[in-house]
């Protein structure tokens, strides 16, 4: 109890030091690191109750059974550090979206180290006292289950050795087949109390258009009582209210409107979420969605298809196809295409040989344009005494009472304009043809390649991973035009990131956790027997998403890596406890039985403390934390319930070689020097 908020009192200064803050995912990292910083000291309180139970005194007990296991626990805090510290090195903004979590737990896991060396062997020295040779209530008890049960079962499981590995495999394959209908994605919603909701008119609509969208949208969402405040901006986006959504730059054609509830009830968000997109997705001469934040590094949306190529036509008529496939899958909503968002262009085109003939230059007939539309500057104008001064801007008469009939300025003006030429003013209808062209909002690249990105949202319900297969199966059997390329992006690509990064990191974290067995064991077969627990844990953390309805996210593969070293780390209890026993002398058989019971009780304690910390995160039913909470869970206790049989019969196919040097040490003695949970 007091190696607990020491070591996260020592975890949170270190936190500090590095620069660290405290935020969600630092704060999941202690949660995590709860459940294991005990592990530690419950391996020296349990050894020092060992030799106090044979009869050592307090001060000696402590300091005998400290020594004994003192590499043992270094060599189990190496592998778990090692499964988390390749997180810490993850590539792009999901590596360092999550940094701050496998440093809190590595941090608060070396500082339970060094508690659990000094500080509790202190504390037991002071406190411990001997039970007797049977030790105290509790123990006797947990004997007593294992004597009824476990050891019954490792009887039975050390005499089919054929059946036992069978059954391991078949669990292991139906577990993996499990992961197509698991499903996958890269982070979940926000499931915060807050969504917004993005409003978009034609390019090109003034602000007063917008403003009518967005009086739309507010008037919608007071109808709703669960609704406590509404803050709407006209002609720019929000100021950055949540950490991966920046603010929008000015436009008049867009607006957005944040709206909080005032209680946070899941049933009620779904329900009113989707009444609202009933309710605006009527109104005419805008683009109005409701759109909930979501958790992770920023991406535009969830659903992205990027076209590349090199002919605008075949980009556009390629986006526009993309669009409609898109529009048509099923779980797709909010389907957007930029590049067919038009604006409308005033193209002036010049007859060179009217113009030649006329003596008109291409610069008189530029001028004469801007005078006619936006006007040009003639000079500027300061009043007396004032710092300020203003543009003349000389332009065509615009007032109604300048126009036949009081109307507003139109083509027809350009009618009426002359440009200079050789023998006089010329009209510029006689030299050139002027007429409105619709034309792309703006020209978009990537890679300095020309292209055009067809987004979408997913609906309530639906799979990000699942919608975006079902869209590129359509594709696949649609022909382009040559020389256009679709690439996912999206969700896609930022998956792709994320886990290739994620692999590398699993694979380092196994070759450093094999790389601490060997220097320990200094036997490959040893290496072999602690490491085949590692896909027993695989087992139940896919049964855990499956039942839990919770999909193969960053997150839940964070879990895997990090159930890695949590499970050698039990592992190697048993295998070298087993090897101690055979170097005094005992067999194969008598040694596998003899430490699968006496190890299972420290195993089983440290499993307890590591499911105590992270049931509450578990239970939190947090879509971004609690698939890495369930995967840990489900992994300890199929790892502790099948590794408990599985690496005594591995041992007993697989016997590693012994030194027998260390015949001098007693058994009993040589019971607590290999522990490590």
């Amino acid at each position: 109890m007091v190696s607990i908020p020491l070591s996260l009192a020592l975890g949170v200064a270190l936190l500090d030091v590095t620069g660290y803050s405290i935020n969600q995912l630092s704060i999941v990292g202690f949660v995590i690191a709860l459940g294991l910083l005990v592990d530690d000291s419950v391996v020296v309180v349990e050894n020092i109750s060992r030799f106090l139970r044979q009869g050592h005194s307090p001060r000696q007990a402590a300091i005998r059974a400290t020594k004994q296991i003192t590499m043992s626990v270094l060599g189990c805090t190496a592998t778990l550090v090692f499964a988390f510290l390749p997180l810490m090195a993850l590539p792009g903004a999901a590596g360092l979206f999550i940094r701050s979590l496998p440093v809190a737990v590595v941090f608060t896991i070396l500082a339970s180290l060094l508690v659990s060396l000094t500080v509790v062997p202190f504390l037991s020295s002071r406190i411990l006292r001997s039970h007797g040779e049977r030790g105290n209530v509790f123990f006797r008890a947990l004997t007593w289950a294992i004597d009824g049960s476990y050891k019954r079962l490792l009887e039975k499981a050390l005499a089919h050795p054929a059946v036992t590995l069978a059954t391991a495999a078949l669990l292991l394959v139906g577990s993996v087949a499990l992961v197509p209908r698991i499903g996958f994605s890269l982070f979940p919603k926000a499931g915060i109390p807050q969504f917004v909701v993005a409003v978009e008119t034609p390019e090109g609509a003034n602000l007063a258009e917008t403003e009518r969208a967005v009086r739309f949208v507010e008037a919608s969402l007071r109808r709703h009582p669960e609704i406590a405040t509404i803050v709407a901006n006209v002609g720019k986006g929000n100021p950055r209210i949540y950490y991966n959504v920046s603010q929008k730059n000015e436009k008049a054609s867009e607006g957005e409107v944040l709206a909080a509830f005032r209680t946070h009830e899941p049933e009620v968000t779904e329900r009113v979420l989707a009444a609202l997109r009933s309710e605006v997705a009527g109104y005419p001469g805008a683009r109005i969605e409701v759109r909930e934040f979501e958790q992770g590094p920023p991406v535009d949306a969830p659903i992205a298809l990027r076209v590349l190529g090199d002919e605008p036509s075949h980009i556009d008529e390629a986006a526009r196809r993309l669009e409609a496939i898109l529009a048509s899958t099923e779980g797709a909503r909010y389907v957007r295409n930029p590049a067919g968002d038009r604006k409308t262009d005033l193209r002036v085109r010049v007859d060179g040989d009217r113009a030649s003939l006329s003596g008109v230059a291409l610069p008189d007939v530029d001028r004469a344009v801007r005078l006619a539309v936006g006007g040009v500057v003639a000079g500027r104008y300061r009043e007396d005494g004032a710092e300020e001064s203003y543009d003349i801007r000389v332009t065509l008469p615009r007032g109604a009472a300048a126009l036949p009939g009081g109307a507003r300025p139109g083509l027809d003006v350009l009618d009426r304009l002359y440009v200079p030429g050789n023998a006089g003013a010329v009209p510029l209808g006689q030299v050139a043809e002027v007429r409105l062209e619709p034309s792309p909002a703006r020209a978009y690249h990537f890679n300095k390649v020309r292209s055009a990105t067809v987004t979408a949202w997913v609906r309530d319900g639906y799979n990000t991973d699942r919608v975006t297969k079902a869209a590129l199966g359509r594709i696949a059997q649609e022909r382009w035009p040559e020389g256009i390329r679709i690439i996912p992006a999206g969700e896609i690509e930022s998956r792709q990131e994320s886990f290739g990064g994620l692999g590398t990191a699993i694979i380092v974290a196994a070759m450093g956790v094999l790389a601490v067995l060997v220097l320990e064991f200094r036997t490959f077969r040893s290496t072999l027997i602690v490491a085949s627990v590692i896909p027993l844990g695989v087992v139940g953390g896919l049964v855990a998403l499956f039942l839990s309805g919770y999909t193969l996210s960053f997150t839940a593969t964070i879990g895997f890596v990090a159930l890695m070293g949590i499970e050698v780390k039990n592992s190697i209890l048993l295998v070298d406890f087993t090897n101690q026993l055979r170097e005094g002398g005992m067999s194969i058989t008598a040694a596998v039985q003899k430490a699968g019971e006496a190890r299972f009780v420290p195993i089983l304690l440290t499993t307890l403390t590591a499911i105590g910390g992270l049931l509450p995160l578990a239970l939190e039913r947090s879509a971004l934390y609690s698939p890495l909470a369930l995967v840990i869970l489900g992994g300890l206790v199929s790892s502790t319930l099948l590794a408990r049989v599985v690496t005594p019969v591995l041992y007993e196919l697989l016997p590693p070689e012994v030194e027998r040097a260390h015949l001098q040490d007693t058994v009993a003695a040589s019971a607590g020097a290999s522990v490590a949970a």
